[in-house]
């Protein structure tokens, strides 16, 4: 029997914020379940309305993350209802009270689904996130590294003034780092459940070690100065008005030649290490495919570029 969430959890953020960690010690909570990276439910809404769900199930073939999740389309459902049963799923199937997922774009969709929604916004340095992001070949310089940052703080801005107090928590990453223990505390109090000190037993499970002090503040030991120049010039106001220090270095100016260079910088070393990743052969492959329309051939060369970013992944569960 299809079952609505009335009241599910959110965990929103810029990635590379901490939101994976966070994720696994609430999902070990013995109350709470959670699900990784849920945008698939939000992607596909537009201005327009519920996407053709005939299109939304052929995509969800070969989303990577849903395929993992091992949920069940029941294509009698609606919209709304559908992304619902994949919560309701993880709930049952956990056997657990309280269920949450991570979202780190188009949050600000998710009161269209379910308007009670409570949300736990994760907030870390974003010089440090823009580093972060280079390392995940989302970026190949500080510059872009930081727009992920950017976009996800611009949209809590804005979202957040629509919710009711009750309705949200602030968490800063750094602090569940340095106090995790007490930082867990206070969002647990939050869901509305005592602190558990099993939510801390991911690290057996999972390639995750325990909160370590040294991966705060790595911009100040990995950065060059022109690399924090370069994101305190796009974030330094943003950095202010979420109780940041600024580096205290020179402020600079970038010329529209500068940023041109600095974006086709980024997307060349992306380009460099997608073909270091996936080989000539399957890009060739994927390429041709989509030029063509061959859909069957493009879920073909999705399906293989989905094994390959799977085994190098860390394991978080």
């Amino acid at each position: 029997m299809q079952q609505t969430i009335s009241q599910p959890y959110f965990l929103v953020g810029a990635e590379r914020s901490g939101t994976t960690l966070l994720r696994l010690m609430l999902n070990y909570h013995p109350k709470v379940t959670w699900c990784n990276e849920f945008e698939y439910a939000v992607d596909r809404i537009g201005q327009d309305g519920w996407p053709n769900l005939n299109k939304y199930y052929d995509w969800l073939e070969t989303h990577r993350i849903f395929q993992d999740s091992h949920f069940e389309i029941d294509t009698s459902l609606t919209y709304p209802q559908l992304v619902n049963s994949f919560l309701y799923q993880r709930l049952i199937r956990d056997d657990k009270s309280i269920v949450g997922a991570t979202v780190h774009r188009h949050f600000e969709r998710l009161p269209k689904i379910w308007p009670n929604a409570r949300y736990i916004h994760i907030i870390r340095d974003g010089r440090d996130v823009a580093r972060s992001c280079i390392g995940m070949g989302w970026a190949g310089n500080v510059w872009c590294g930081v727009e992920r940052w950017i976009s996800a703080e611009k949209i809590w801005e804005e979202f957040s003034q629509q919710l009711a107090p009750e309705q949200k928590l602030e968490v800063v990453y750094e602090d569940l780092i340095v106090n995790y223990v007490d930082t867990l505390k206070r969002i647990c109090s939050f869901l509305g459940v005592e602190y558990d000190s099993v939510m801390l037993d991911y690290v057996h499970s999972s390639d995750y070690s325990l909160p370590e002090p040294a991966l705060i503040q790595q911009w100040k030991k990995k950065q060059t100065e022109r690399q924090v120049q370069l994101v305190e010039y796009r974030i330094a106001d943003m950095l202010v008005d979420r109780n940041y220090e600024l580096s205290g270095l020179p402020a600079i100016k970038v010329n529209s030649w500068e940023k041109f260079t600095l974006n086709l910088h980024s997307w060349w070393v992306r380009q460099n290490a997608r073909h270091k990743k996936l080989g000539t052969t399957l890009l060739l492959s994927d390429y041709t495919a989509r030029k063509l329309g061959l859909i069957s051939w493009q879920k073909q060369n999705t399906l293989r570029i989905n094994d390959i970013q799977r085994r190098g992944m860390k394991k978080s569960t």
